[in-house]
């Protein structure tokens, strides 16, 4: 062991400890010390011991350094964590908006738009077919097959669609009372593709074509459209319950399902948010957070990131893609078959007025401009010129 230091003054010490060297050892009143002696250097209050760990502790140069890490890494460490908590933080509240609140709402504004969209949605707008594909006559009845005296045994009709003719309009033409009639006869997609010269075959009651699978029988296809083999094998006027893989079976009184009519009719929305989102407002009566004054919400408030891409809900043309004191930026697309969607607070419009645009097209991107409280999109749907729900339409 080395020995470290000796610090004191003759004055202040009452019984001074008597130590000499000899022969590189020390001894400490009057017996050896358990260390050897190198060199050393002396001052008058100091005797160290270069090399040792008080000398090194003692030493300026040392401390300085010591106390240099000792704030120094802590510093940093504050320097580094806190700018990445307030970013984090920051990128929290960019993500999730809170509800949108219009402090002073100009009423103006919101009459304009929904004259606009009541403007566009009447141009198109056609009463003569309920949401479920009935055939509406001029009282507003649905037409049954009663009333149009339809027969059992299945019997087609050929016919070559002229201009102008609608699908809605050859349904009532030939007595039948859903459209998904002509729909599923003549495996129509879009009914917005039928052209002037087309084909199409006209059954003499209303149905659905079915496809036999292979290993299906009568008795499976019954239940499954909710309709009696009798009627079946009538329609079809057979007597044998065997069927064989791709037959065709016409099946009476059935309907196509919800979904693959509004398909069939351009009418089957798609989200116009892909990325993850959150809904913060609901379509319908509401209160003000801030004044509790219940408030007519116009549509759904979809929380998300600035910068978020928004599509077109469904096919269609531009109508409108301007600025709104309440929206912001804004887009108006009209779908050509009674539905208008309006997109609000852009931040910015990438569709431009009177462009097409198929349904996943990219029209903007999501913000906070006009009124505001984060970033998110405000979805609104028109039918007719009437307000609908958005959530009910998306697939």
């Amino acid at each position: 062991m080395e020995i470290i230091s000796y610090v004191g003054a003759a004055s202040a010490v009452k019984e001074p400890m008597q130590f000499h060297v000899h022969k590189s050892r020390i001894q400490i009143a009057g017996k050896p010390a358990p260390f050897k002696v190198k060199h050393y250097a002396a001052t008058a209050d100091v005797l160290v011991m270069p090399k040792s760990p008080l000398a090194v502790a003692c030493n300026p140069r040392k401390l300085r350094r010591a106390s240099f890490y000792k704030w120094f890494l802590p510093t940093l460490a504050i320097c580094v964590l806190v700018p990445f908590a307030v970013f984090r933080a920051a990128d929290y509240m960019e993500s999730h908006a809170n509800p949108v609140v219009f402090p002073s709402l100009p009423q103006a504004e919101i009459d304009f738009l929904n004259t606009a969209m009541a403007r566009f949605a009447m141009e198109q707008g056609d009463d003569s077919v309920d949401e479920n594909g009935n055939v509406l006559a001029d009282d507003g009845r649905i037409l049954t097959a009663a009333a149009v005296g339809l027969g059992r045994a299945i019997a087609y009709t050929p016919y070559v669609v002229a201009a102008g003719d609608t699908i809605s309009g050859i349904t009532k033409k030939f007595g039948l009372g859903n459209i998904s009639t002509l729909i599923a006869v003549n495996d129509i997609d879009n009914v917005r593709s039928l052209r002037a010269g087309q084909k199409l075959r006209i059954p003499n009651q209303d149905g659905v074509v079915h496809r036999v699978a292979k290993g299906e029988s009568v008795n499976a296809i019954s239940v499954a459209y909710h309709v009696s083999v009798e009627e079946i094998l009538d329609a079809n006027d057979i007597d044998t319950m065997t069927l064989h893989a791709g037959q065709e079976l016409f099946i009476p009184g059935a309907k196509m399902d919800t979904n693959s009519l509004k398909k069939a009719m351009g009418e089957l929305f798609t989200s116009p948010i892909k990325a993850t989102w959150r809904l913060t407002s609901r379509f319908g009566t509401r209160a003000d957070p801030f004044t509790g004054v219940k408030s007519s919400h116009t549509g759904v408030d979809m929380a998300c990131p600035t910068g978020t891409p928004i599509y077109a809900a469904m096919s269609g043309k531009v109508v409108v893609a301007g600025w709104s004191n309440v929206f912001g930026n804004y887009i108006i697309i009209n779908h050509e078959n009674g539905y208008q969607t309006l997109y609000g607070h852009l931040s910015k419009r990438i569709a431009q007025q009177g462009q097409r645009v198929s349904q996943g097209t990219r029209i903007g991107l999501a913000g906070s401009t006009g009124y505001s409280t984060g970033p998110h999109l405000h979805f609104t749907v028109y039918k007719n010129g009437k307000l609908v729900d958005p959530l009910t339409l998306f697939k």
